[in-house]
């Protein structure tokens, strides 16, 4: 069992910078690939990045790329996720996610999700 928390999301100006965090539970954080994804309102939920067991393997959507960038600490069991150049498009609700295996970017393939955190873009 995971139970994950993120944080960090908030409201702020486009071109402005967020960094979001999750912090894992338990001792096994290594053994997950963990994924950040996003649902705007009205919207399917998509992945945003996802970063493998021990952070050799980073995929980032093309919508977020050169913008965003995925980090994990194991032994800290965290991950974040440093947005940069915001657009009002990122407007969303960011959940950190884990997936017991290989990196993996299907979003129904994740076993764990956290509750989710706000993040506004305003134009």
């Amino acid at each position: 069992q995971v139970q994950l928390v993120e944080s960090g999301g908030g409201l702020v100006q486009a071109g402005g910078s967020l960094r979001l965090s999750c912090a894992a539970s338990g001792r096994t954080f290594s053994m997950y690939t963990m994924g950040w994804f996003r649902q705007a309102l009205g919207k399917e939920r998509e992945v945003v990045a996802a970063i493998s067991r021990f952070g050799g393997n980073i995929y980032y959507a093309d919508s977020v790329k050169g913008r965003f960038t995925m980090s994990r600490d194991n032994a800290k069991n965290t991950v974040s996720l440093q947005m940069s150049s915001l657009k009002p498009e990122d407007t969303a609700v960011y959940y950190c996610a884990a997936h017991l295996g290989a990196l993996t970017i299907v979003t129904n393939e994740y076993d764990y999700w956290g509750q989710g955190t706000q993040v506004t873009v305003s134009s």
